[in-house]
């Protein structure tokens, strides 16, 4: 056996242990790096507010404090709007439910020849099977719900705390990473940094914009209608269209339509029309104005970004997945040489003429060959 053989096989051992341990600590930590992804981003969206008033004598503490201090209350009112209008629904519902049950069994009683009771039908519900199998796992559950909700709240502390120290120790955290890097890398960490901040903030900021002008046309519109709780419905219509990428105008457009319809279903059709109709102003004057300057990416990479994101990561890859690609872009453009295209009428979507015998020309002598040569 040769020397070299048996410090070969340790070391072959060694790096495929050392491999599976860094595989299983990714995965055991990936929930805490997601988070940090997350924060960063955050971090990144806030620093714009945070210099400006760092710039005129505050600590960079305290205005981050206030800057986030300022999106709890807001998070905290659109939850406390929209738990408010969701318990109203249902305590509507269940009031009306009576009536409901009522129509229902008259309905069936013409049309079948039934003699059906809402008494029988309310025992029967009562003394079914599948009630109670329904109030046994929904009693079974509400542990599973509980241990969840208070998981979301200790993911969110944890983005909160990370996102914090990210924005505040922002100074500190640039000269510890430049630190450890030569002059020439420090300038391209700095510069890339800076595209970060303004690519994500712009992002935030025209978002934000977007979202307020949306709120208050939908409820001009609602109001207009008379539908219930319209200044909530503008709120969740303006921020689920805004930051859930791809399928939140659909999403935010659904609830006031239901809503619309408890009213008069001619309403639920007002409020699509409307819907499709603002969309489009939305994507052709609204958005090319305020986004150009923010995040310049062409649609289709938009889109191709947002379903990479959230192959990669989810609901977090979606919602980043804008701004990080907006930064690339921007980055990396200055590293890409480009040159003056040449005036062909190719560039322009034409064919050029003249440079070859036309298709048809030439199918027309295949056909005619074999003629002339009988």
């Amino acid at each position: 056996m040769p020397r070299w053989l048996p410090r070969a096989m340790v070391l072959a051992l060694a790096l495929v242990a050392c491999f599976q341990l860094g595989s299983w600590a990714f995965h055991q930590l990936t929930g805490l790096l997601i988070n940090i992804l997350i924060a960063f981003f955050l971090a990144l969206a806030v620093e714009p507010a945070v210099s400006w008033m760092a710039a005129r004598g505050l600590r960079r503490g305290l205005a981050t404090g206030i800057v986030f201090l300022g999106v709890i209350i807001a998070s905290a009112g659109f939850v406390t709007m929209m738990g408010s209008m969701l318990a109203g629904q249902i305590v509507d519902m269940v009031e009306d439910f009576p009536d409901y049950l009522d129509r229902v069994i008259r309905w069936i009683n013409q049309n079948f020849d039934t003699d059906l009771s809402r008494v029988e039908v309310q025992d029967s519900l009562i003394h079914s099977d599948w009630l109670q199998k329904y109030a046994q796992n929904s009693a079974s559950g509400v542990l599973d719900v509980s241990a969840q909700v208070l998981g979301g709240l200790f993911r969110l502390l944890t983005i909160l705390l990370f996102s914090f120290y990210f924005a505040a120790d922002g100074p500190r955290l640039r000269r510890s990473l430049c630190s450890v890097l030569p002059p020439a890398k420090q300038v391209e960490v700095l510069r890339a940094w800076e595209i970060a901040v303004d690519k994500t903030g712009g992002y935030l900021y025209s978002r934000g914009l977007m979202a307020l002008i949306s709120g208050i046309a939908h409820y001009i519109l609602l109001q207009i209608l008379e539908v219930p709780y319209a200044p909530a419905l503008a709120v969740w219509v303006g921020l689920v269209s805004q930051f859930i990428p791809t399928i939140g105008t659909y999403l935010a457009g659904a609830l006031p339509m239901l809503i619309a319809f408890t009213v008069d279903p001619w309403y639920a059709l007002w409020v699509l029309g409307f819907v499709v109709i603002y969309q489009q102003f939305e994507n052709y004057v609204l958005q090319p104005k305020l986004t150009a300057k923010s995040v310049d990416i062409h649609p289709a990479v938009a889109f191709g970004s947002v379903i990479a994101g959230t192959a990669l990561l989810g609901a977090v890859g979606a919602l980043i997945a804008i701004p990080a690609v907006a930064t690339l872009q921007a980055f990396l453009g200055a590293y890409v040489k480009r040159y003056d295209v040449t005036d062909d009428p190719r560039v322009h979507g034409h064919r050029r003429r003249g440079g070859g015998t036309p298709l048809l020309t030439r199918v027309r002598r295949a056909l005619n060959q074999p003629r002339r040569d009988a």
